[in-house]
């Protein structure tokens, strides 16, 4: 079987991407899409990636809950019904952490049959426990609707809100607009400017800016189809350069929301509200292809159109460099990483085992190849620890940009006291998993059983 491959960048390319990044990129939750990213890097030792979504449900637009995720893929429940506003609904909500230190979120205060000419805003300290600040009028003569606020600060630090906003004129042609905080407190706004080429007939727009570009990704609402349009402008004009079916994200499909991986990729979430999925699709080489879409594991069907933020944590897990080290199956104790005719396996290691045995579940802890927060694996012979065709197997290394990535692996927190899972670094979601005791690299689907497969406990060496 022949595995295809996303786009990878090499790291001369990455670090010229992360030098274009503005400069309060380099501030934890200040710029939505680049939240966390001083440089595109796996968390050191000791800290944790983080990313939160407080999404409507499906089955409720009245209240939302809180979930987060160490990978940007599998989220799992942190608060039900986290925040309920004293009236009326809450839709589309847009988080942000302020330099105050506090969490902002922004959401569409009716349901969709309904006039709605407010939109909200709530804050938290700990993303989890919301108090409502207030139901902001947007000053639009005659408007009808303000829909999916979505929070973008600028390089110049700046707090804006994108509105796509409604007149009565036509309640169902929408136009994105401005409005710019003129204050710390985030309770006055100037007064809203449309984005000038994006146009009529535009819902859910999201911003982005890299270097001095600013990136679009909004719905068309004839097509049903995500664009993407750029400026070098935050009011525009933006050229809209891709339309129709242009990523292969298919239609009916809205609330875009982009977040940067650990590894420099570009992630883009939607909500597919056509057929009840939820997806993510990323991209490597700055907006020009995407990944096949695939649907988010358990909050997909669940979740409604959201953003996310992204932050460094502490408290997350640790390992050391430099080390020899075994790696005991959480779920199946007796059993251990093993080298056998170059594939990784997991048979059982004891005390009774031969010399040779313990000598081929003995490990090499080393700076990741691609990535020095991330972490390779050498055997006894020299060679890494890498997937092939999603098999984890060891190969002497070639120096290549793609082997390197291969055998890299970020370090995420396991199910048990002690247990780390290992994240493909250049396949973001995908662990490595054991299956019928063979050692794979997987992408997570969610459930317990997947998170116990995947973990492992780092031990005194066998050899």
């Amino acid at each position: 079987m022949t595995t295809t491959r996303p786009p990878t960048p090499s790291r001369r390319t990455l670090l010229r991407a992360m030098a274009a990044l503005p400069a309060t990129a380099l501030v934890l939750g200040e710029v939505p899409g680049l939240l966390g990213t001083a440089v595109a890097a796996a968390p050191p030792s000791g800290s944790a990636t983080r990313y939160t979504i407080v999404p409507f449900l499906n089955s409720d637009d009245g209240t939302v809950n809180v979930y987060t995720s160490d990978d940007a893929t599998d989220f799992r429940l942190v608060q039900a019904s986290a925040y309920t506003p004293p009236s009326n609904r809450i839709r589309d909500a847009s988080i942000f952490k302020h330099t105050n230190g506090y969490y902002y979120i922004t959401y569409t205060t009716h349901t969709w049959q309904d006039t709605s000419t407010t939109i909200g805003f709530a804050r938290s300290s700990d993303r989890v426990n919301w108090t409502f600040l207030y139901d902001y009028t947007v000053p639009i003569a005659n408007l009808s609707r303000a829909w999916a606020p979505e929070w973008f600060v600028d390089s110049d630090g700046s707090v804006n809100v994108i509105v796509s906003c409604s007149t009565a004129d036509d309640e169902w042609i929408f136009t994105p607009y401005l409005l710019r905080a003129t204050n710390s407190a985030l309770t006055a706004w100037s007064s809203p400017v449309a984005l000038s080429g994006i146009g009529a007939n535009h819902i859910d727009t999201f911003i982005v800016r890299i270097g001095s570009t600013y990136h679009a990704f909004t719905k068309n609402e004839t097509t049903k189809y995500i664009e993407y349009g750029t400026a070098s402008s935050l009011t525009g004009p933006y050229t809209i350069s891709r339309t129709g079916n242009w990523a292969g994200w298919g239609s009916y499909r809205e609330g875009p929301a982009l977040v940067q991986l650990d590894n420099g990729g570009w992630r883009l979430f939607f909500d597919g509200y056509g057929d009840g999925t939820y997806y993510c699709s990323d991209s490597y080489d700055t907006f020009a292809s995407w990944s096949a879409p695939a649907a988010l594991p358990a909050v997909s069907g669940t979740a409604r159109h959201f953003t996310v933020i992204k932050e460094t944590v502490s408290g997350g897990p640790t390992l050391a460099k430099g080390v020899t080290r075994s790696f005991q199956s959480a779920n199946y104790p007796t059993r251990y990483w093993q080298t056998q005719s170059s594939l990784l396996n997991l048979p059982v290691v004891s005390g009774s085992s031969t010399t040779a045995e313990k000598q081929a579940a003995t490990f090499s802890v080393v700076a990741g190849l691609a990535d020095a927060n991330g972490y390779s694996f050498r055997d006894a012979s020299g060679n890494y620890l890498r997937h092939y065709d999603f098999r984890a197997r060891f190969d002497a290394g070639d120096g290549t940009t793609t082997f390197a990535q291969d055998a890299t692996f970020v370090a995420r927190t396991g199910t048990s006291s002690g247990a780390l899972r290992f994240e493909s670094y250049n396949y973001p979601g995908h662990y490595l998993r054991h299956y019928g005791y063979q050692l794979r690299v997987e992408r997570t689907d969610g459930t317990d059983l997947f998170r116990s497969d995947s973990s492992f406990v780092p031990v005194t060496a066998w050899g």
